[in-house]
């Protein structure tokens, strides 16, 4: 019964309410119904729905009976504060007849409604820090933090208080060492949370983002050899053999689709194993078609992966059947030593597994009952969830820990954090079958009660200062949140503590906070005299948002010098040319745009978005022009995975080989010849050269083929290409065209007849010019807003071009050439078309003959670049 920091037992008595001990001592050793007349009625409101255990109650008084041996002391005197003027109260159970006034510069009970748990940590650390330094007595270990729900707090802790080195640059609560006590026993060992994930998983239907988290964990990794590079290798193999979830037919029967094994892990390992043993994937063998991804140097990697599944799927086994409870620890033990492994260092976590689920295995020693995987969770549940630790009080760390029996070691300074209602106290579920919650008796668990019975115990556990911080606000919306219940008691009890001149007391102990650190609010002096917070970089954010508003910096605002004269690639040519904004960016200042990457699905398609059926009519056409019939095309798709199962996918492969056909028809002519390649090399006047290489040249047609709808971009390719080949080898009438899906159900053709050879010249010195220009500074030439303009500007006015350029670069139904993303980073977010057209022409781009009418650059350029293009162009649609 003795607590820590050598305090006898009288520190207890002292915190205990009399009545209610004599009370238990004068008690016969029975427990007695809630309905007993004879029990004890408390006086003071925050005690009247406390509970105790008798029993143990009545060892208290057996070990500190006369004889004993038990030294029992005067108890001292508690400080004049609202909080000791609250525990004496509480011990001698009453509530005064005249309380006393509170004292203005009183703290020693503070309150702190914030929005949300982040938050809370944040106004926590603040408080600690503040406390310190107004008490030089004051240390760390004098400061206990309890917390209803570790788990939840303990990441935003953890990134709390770990804010930088210990510089004077740094929060002050750098300096702290921060120690979180009772964490669940999966937190600590790697393999118990392996074991816990399988048993999360249990029956599950093993969605592919289930399965590569697990291959993530540091255990399973060990296991397998998983570095990083070969994580993101199994995700990018995962989306492109387009697994789901289910391990195979079998274990899909369950959801009554055994007879689909598209997207399960079977189907994708056996397209990934037929990957690493044959090249291409235009065949099939069985109706697997191999995984065009994977090298020679996967193989072990892919075999890795495959053995994580059969494990897993071993594991699954287990878990679907009854087996008696030692049968079932040592299926367990084999699961997470299959998955999981260790190193030297944490050779004693195999050691922990083995002797948690030996003890269960020890106490079920004989049994026969057969047990299902609910059984097992419920047995396991103790030994994975948090439990009460050795905290290691007063050894030099801030200790946070859990509101458990024992914990309430009293200390200077205790923090209540996370006392949100509908999380404190805890509910009390009942099972169906619990016959002992039908007809309860005083003594039987009740969470409720204990959370409540140890509320109380914190409380007079503090000496100085008592803090609690709960969610008084919602973070998304700011409307108020009531507090706890055993919380508004608590406020109640305060108010018949003491007084104050205007109010109540819980509203001078009450401190509502702003959502963002940076709120000026928090560096208003207050009443310590002080600004509230000392978080310096919340003090700049405080400043800088007083302060005068500017407008930020374009991130680009003058051309920059010219690079010195080198050869030109065409390559790099075509991509500035169809963007100029994406071309500048990596070509110039080597800089790149993120893309996201793709995510495993975890659900079966039922249907394609418009990039899916682009990508599934792309890969059919390109079957097709390698020389695949349409129901060999038709077999590849249906057995990649990537289509809805069964008529669904079949309906949309229909109407996208109808596109196909449709664009194979138009090109017949065209693709009599076999593809060639030609290269180009071309004197520039500036004494460099052009370089590069014409590719899919059929005959003397340069033809481009795409399911897409036949766009800009499209026919600004064929162009350059045409016009580089056309200038390097003169003396060949080089045509060009380019097919795309049209409007409707058939094809768009682009042709290009054969170009006189000095138009050629003027035509390519031009994009050459354009390029190096671009260079310089981002062009205002996003291919299809220049391209509607000029089509238009050369049919009609000015004003109805402008209109055509404005559909393509605002967000319509479709987003718009706005929402590039390297439009966003050079002009900002959804930018008027007046970010392009606000553009003055250069003194070295105008003259005659270059369309003198066009008062702005973006105008001046889009007809240069389009211009000779429009009038040799000739497009029919089928």
């Amino acid at each position: 019964a003795a607590l820590a920091d050598h305090r006898d037992v009288h520190l207890w008595l002292h915190h205990s309410s009399p009545a209610l001990w004599d009370a238990v001592a004068m008690s016969p050793p029975v427990l007695r119904r809630k309905d007993d007349a004879s029990r004890s009625r408390l006086t003071n409101p925050l005690l009247t729905s406390l509970s105790r255990d008798v029993l143990e109650l009545q060892q208290l008084v057996a070990r500190c009976a006369p004889g004993s041996g038990t030294v029992l002391h005067e108890s001292p005197e508690p400080p004049d504060t609202l909080l000791g003027r609250l525990t004496a109260d509480l011990a001698a159970d009453r509530v005064p007849d005249q309380p006393p006034p509170l004292d203005a510069a009183d703290r020693s009970v503070q309150v702190h409604a914030c929005p949300g748990r982040t938050r809370q940590v944040v106004v926590l650390r603040v408080v600690i820090v503040g406390l310190l330094a107004d008490d030089p007595t004051l240390e760390p270990r004098d400061v206990l933090v309890m917390c209803p729900d570790v788990e939840t707090f303990a990441p935003i802790i953890a990134a709390t208080f770990a804010i930088g080195a210990e510089d004077d640059a740094a929060h002050p609560a750098a300096r702290l060492r921060v120690r979180l006590a009772d964490r669940a026993l999966r937190q600590t060992n790697a393999l118990l949370a392996v074991l816990s994930q399988l048993l999360e998983l249990g029956t599950a239907r093993l969605t592919a983002s289930q399965v590569l988290d697990l291959a993530g964990t540091p255990a399973v990794r060990a296991r397998f050899g998983f570095e990083d590079d070969a994580l993101e290798r199994l995700r990018d193999w995962t989306v492109g053999a387009a697994v789901r979830w289910g391990l195979d037919r079998e274990h899909r029967a369950t959801w009554q689709l055994g007879d689909l094994e598209q997207g399960s892990w079977r189907d994708g390992l056996d397209r990934l194993l037929l990957g690493a043993t044959m090249e291409g994937a235009l065949e099939h063998w069985h109706d697997v078609v191999p995984l065009d991804d994977v090298d020679s140097s996967d193989i072990d990697l892919a075999g890795q992966l495959a053995e994580l599944v059969d494990r897993l799927a071993a594991a699954q086994a287990l878990m679907s059947g009854r087996h008696t409870a030692a049968e079932w620890m040592a299926g367990l033990e084999d699961a997470v030593s299959g998955l999981a492994a260790t190193t030297h260092e944490t050779a004693w976590q195999l050691l922990q597994l083995r002797g948690e689920l030996g003890d269960i295995a020890e106490a079920a020693e004989g049994s026969t009952a057969l047990l299902g995987l609910a059984d097992v969770r419920a047995l396991l549940a103790s030994s994975l969830a948090g439990r009460p630790t050795r905290a290691s009080f007063r050894t030099g760390t801030l200790t946070v820990c859990t509101l458990v029996p024992m914990r309430s070691v009293p200390h200077r300074v205790v923090c209540l954090l996370g006392l949100d209602d509908g999380v404190f106290p805890r509910q009390s579920s009942q099972d169906g079958d619990d016959v002992l919650a039908r007809d309860p008796w005083v003594g039987e668990r009740d969470p409720r009660s204990e959370d409540r019975q140890l509320l109380l115990d914190a409380i007079c556990a503090a000496e100085d200062h008592l803090v609690i911080t709960y969610t008084g606000a919602d973070e998304r919306t700011g409307a108020p949140v009531p507090p706890a219940v055993p919380l508004g008691e608590l406020l109640d009890a305060l108010d018949r503590t003491a007084v104050v001149s205007s109010g109540r007391v819980r509203e001078a102990v009450t401190t509502h906070h702003a959502l963002q650190p940076f709120d000026p609010r928090n560096f208003e002096p207050g009443s310590a005299g002080r600004p509230f917070s000392f978080d310096p970089l919340g003090y700049a954010g405080a400043r800088a948002a007083a302060g005068p508003r500017t407008e930020p910096l374009p991130v680009f605002s003058a051309p920059l010098p010219s690079r010195p004269a080198v050869d030109v690639d065409l390559a790099d040519l075509r991509r500035l040319l169809t963007h100029p904004a994406r071309g500048f960016l990596r070509q110039r200042l080597q800089v790149a745009e993120t893309r996201g990457e793709d995510e495993p699905a975890d659900a079966l398609p039922v249907e394609l978005d418009n990039l899916e059926l682009w990508a599934v009519g792309e890969r059919v056409l390109r079957e097709r022009l390698a020389g695949l019939e349409p129901v060999e095309c038709l077999a590849l798709e249906a057995h990649r995975g990537d289509l809805p199962p069964g008529p669904l996918g079949e309906a949309a492969l229909r109407d996208v080989g109808r596109k196909v056909e449709g664009i194979v028809a138009v090109s017949v002519l065209d693709r009599e010849a076999p593809p060639e390649s030609h290269d180009v090399d071309v004197p520039l006047p500036d004494g460099t050269r052009l370089v590069g290489t014409v590719s899919d040249v059929r005959g003397d047609v340069l033809l481009t083929l795409t399911y897409s709808r036949l766009a800009a971009r499209h026919r600004l390719l064929a162009w350059i290409d045409l016009v580089a080949l056309t200038v390097a080898v003169p003396d060949r009438p080089w045509r060009a065209a380019a097919v795309g899906r049209g409007r409707g159900k058939g094809a768009l053709r682009s042709t290009f007849d054969p170009l006189d050879p000095l138009e050629a010249r003027l035509a390519l010195d031009e994009l050459v010019a354009l390029y190096r220009a671009g260079l310089r500074a981002p062009l205002p030439l996003p291919v299809k807003t220049a391209a509607a303009y000029a089509e238009r500007r050369n049919h009609s006015d000015t004003p109805t071009a402008r209109e055509g350029a404005e559909r393509e670069w605002l967000r319509g139904m479709f987003p718009g050439e706005q929402d590039d993303a390297e439009h966003v980073l050079l002009y900002g977010a959804a930018a008027p078309l007046s970010v392009l057209t606000a553009q003055r022409p250069l003194d070295d781009e105008g003259g005659p003959g270059w369309h003198a009418d066009e008062t702005d650059r973006f105008g001046l350029l889009s007809r240069r670049l389009w211009g000779r293009l429009l009038d040799a162009e000739s497009q029919v649609q089928t």
